[in-house]
């Protein structure tokens, strides 16, 4: 009983000193399984997924950066507290900071033209440069990226939703 009661208060204590985002990223695909702009699965997406956490206490799941991106653009007043991100191999939601990410490649992006793919490791992302191309940048340059090919990504995301309505409706 006793040693329920110390792991308890150690996973409590861990929850408490790393903060609630990352208790959070454990559920996160339960809680958020579609994102709310493109509505993609993100379990499939776990890959790509991205999870702010605003300093007001509101959380945003995405499918992707491209979708975050909007996310911020549009909640001005909201400050992000912390934003993780799914890393490529192991879909496990990694500080969006601290990721190396690789920009481009000929691997297509996740509603984007343009990838943007986050690694834990900056081996991994060297191994995914090797073999699919791209370059390594940080976040700042990532999200950066997303903002710059937001109004390309939106005119293409519209031309493939026309083309899918107009293949469904048989003309």
């Amino acid at each position: 009983m006793k040693r329920h009661l110390a792991m308890g208060l150690v996973v409590l204590g861990f929850i408490v000193l790393v903060g609630v985002p990352v208790a959070l990223a454990q559920e996160d695909l339960a809680k958020y399984p579609s994102c709310p702009y493109c509505g993609m699965d993100r379990t499939k997406f776990a890959h790509s997924r991205v999870l702010i956490a605003y300093e007001d206490g509101s959380f945003f799941g995405a499918c992707s950066l491209h979708c975050a991106a909007a996310d911020m653009a549009v909640s001005l007043d909201k400050a992000p507290k912390s934003i993780m991100v799914g890393d490529y191999n192991t879909k496990k939601l990694i500080d969006a900071e601290k990721a190396t990410w690789v920009i481009g490649g000929r691997k297509m992006g996740v509603m984007t033209k343009q990838a943007k793919w986050a690694f834990e490791n900056k081996a991994d992302a060297q191994k995914f440069i090797d073999e699919m191309g791209g370059e390594m940048a940080d976040f700042e340059r990532a999200i950066k990226a997303s903002y710059e090919d937001m109004y390309q990504d939106n005119k293409m995301i519209r031309e493939k939703r026309k083309l899918k309505r107009k293949m469904k409706s048989g003309s």
